[in-house]
């Protein structure tokens, strides 16, 4: 059976957006039919890779059947989002075909799921997560709203992530720690306790560098 791709509106046009339309082509689901632009109005109308930049105020110039992800790479994408509620727009899960889910994981809208990535069973995902590039998610890990997953991450099963915080590349969460919401781990960080919310931590084994 022929698929017909859905027309797929990307919020964000920063370094991160082309990565995010190839992942998107290779799904083959949906076409990128522009990127949006929220922050920076001198970006707009110039493209990625040959799809236009919009401002956000005219995503409503837009077919209401188009669906939406956002592709900024930094937790703060919540506020471009909520900019959208008034569209009327549904926001889709994209998962790269080489990703390894679970049929046990429960998972919000909104999410991007990376190449290789790997979560496993009875994970819970919230809406509007990033999991990077070969990331790997423990067995009933959960991971709340808009949190940010950098490649390489290894979270331990059991694991909860809190809503808006950013694991930085290659980290290692172990087994059952929670870490706080708003909290950034550095990259390469060991995690071994638990995280506070608005703290970052850095290091092996990971340590408060500073609130945030």
């Amino acid at each position: 059976m022929t698929v017909i791709p859905k027309k797929l509106i990307v919020l964000g046009a920063g370094s991160f957006a082309e990565e995010v339309l190839d992942i998107v082509q290779e799904t083959g689901l949906y076409v990128v039919v522009c990127f949006v632009e929220g922050i920076d109005r001198t970006q707009c109308g110039k493209n990625i890779a040959g799809v236009p930049v919009i401002w956000i105020d005219e995503i409503e110039k837009h077919d209401a059947s188009c669906v939406l992800l956002c592709g900024v790479g930094s937790p703060k994408r919540k506020n471009l989002i909520e900019k959208t509620r008034t569209t009327g727009m549904e926001f889709i899960n994209v998962v790269h075909p080489s990703a390894r889910i679970s049929k046990t994981v429960r998972m919000g809208k909104g999410n991007l799921i990376s190449v290789g990535s790997i979560l496993a069973a009875g994970c819970s995902i919230g809406d509007h997560c990033i999991i990077n590039r070969a990331a790997v998610i423990g067995h009933h890990v959960t991971i709340e709203n808009f949190v940010t997953i950098s490649p390489g991450v290894n979270i331990g099963g059991g694991s909860s992530i809190g809503e808006c915080s950013y694991i930085g590349m290659g980290a290692i969460i172990l087994d059952h720690i929670l870490v706080g919401r708003n909290s950034i781990v550095g990259a390469g960080a060991v995690v071994t306790k638990n995280v506070p919310d608005n703290v970052q931590v850095v290091g092996i084994p990971a340590y408060v560098s500073k609130a945030i």
